[in-house]
């Protein structure tokens, strides 16, 4: 084992390469109840946010300086490459479950409408469409829905993804729901969190699905998905992700719950070098995805960033 790889197996402490049980359910795994002693003036600063609160200009510039290279595999985007049949299970297993729909079938998903949020140049979307659904990609950079709709073009299966460049706040302006919201690897990127849940909710129909993904604000991820990806084995541009901007796996079902998603299952993702495979794993003290489900809550609970991070 040469030192590159003594330093991976140092800093995420990877959990034996073995393809778990489908199932990592936490129910009620953690606990959802905040204080409301900041709920008026969070209510107020709510009202006051525009539509457009969950956009950092600066993220949106970071995409689309590299938004040729998504479906370079040995580019930028790599690691989402490499981490996409990984995804793609999961998703496959939880929706097919909610759905009751067949997973060994070749398009499970037929009948389903699903959103892509934050699509980029349309690696999620495309092997949905693949497997039977109706898809949407949106993204707020020009540039990854021009290659997006490029790349799908080329297969007539894929052709019939309807992508465009908006925000989910802007779909929830128009009134537009699906079955499914999925919005991975997105979420660490946005201003407010807890807003872009909220959007993520109203785009979901009652009793439909929710998936997000995202990295935990742990120290193993700061050694491995900032230091070890941007600054040594350079899979990322430096400055890609900001440890600040990570959200716990408790932080994340809070927000989520507020905003009347209820968390059922959550898994992890674990690299394995000597591989290059990632696993779905019960560890999800670095990447992780959660499964929800929408309740027929009457409207959605505020939350600020202050009450956020006293949670953790």
């Amino acid at each position: 084992m040469n030192r590159l790889q003594r330093f991976i197996f140092s800093a995420r402490r990877l959990s034996p390469p073995i393809i778990p049980p489908t199932c990592f359910l936490h129910r009620q795994p953690f606990s959802t109840s905040v204080t409301d002693a900041s709920s008026s003036a969070s209510s107020s600063a709510s009202k006051s946010t525009s539509t457009l609160s969950s956009l950092k200009e600066d993220e949106l510039a970071k995409f689309a300086a590299i938004a040729d290279s998504w479906w370079h595999s040995e580019g930028p985007f790599k690691p989402l490459h490499l981490m996409n049949p990984t995804r793609l299970a999961f998703i496959r297993s939880t929706l097919c479950r909610h759905f009751s729909k067949d997973p060994s079938s070749a398009r499970p998903f037929e009948g389903l409408r699903l959103i892509d949020v934050g699509c980029g140049g349309g690696l999620l979307s495309e092997p949905l469409a693949r497997m039977g659904a109706t898809v949407t990609g949106i993204d707020a950079v020009d540039k990854n829905v021009k290659i997006a709709r490029l790349h799908a073009d080329i297969d007539p299966v894929t052709s019939s993804i309807e992508y465009h460049c908006t925000t989910a706040e802007k779909l929830v302006d128009e009134g537009k729901t699906f079955d499914a919201v999925l919005a991975l690897e997105v979420i660490e990127h946005v201003a407010n969190p807890a807003e872009f849940c909220k959007s993520l909710s109203a785009l979901t129909i009652p009793n439909g699905a929710t998936i997000v993904s995202t990295i935990n604000r742990s120290m193993r991820s700061y050694a491995s998905a900032i230091v070890a990806a941007e600054y040594i084995l350079h899979w990322l541009p430096k400055g890609t992700h900001q440890w600040s901007s990570f959200l716990t796996p408790e932080e994340l079902t809070m927000i989520l719950h507020r905003a009347s998603i209820d968390v059922k299952e959550m898994a992890g993702f674990v690299y394995n070098p000597l591989t290059g495979r990632w696993l779905l794993s019960e560890d999800i003290s670095v990447n992780f995805i959660a499964y929800g489900t929408k309740r027929n809550d009457l409207g959605n609970e505020d939350i600020s960033a202050s009450e956020l991070h006293n949670s953790s």
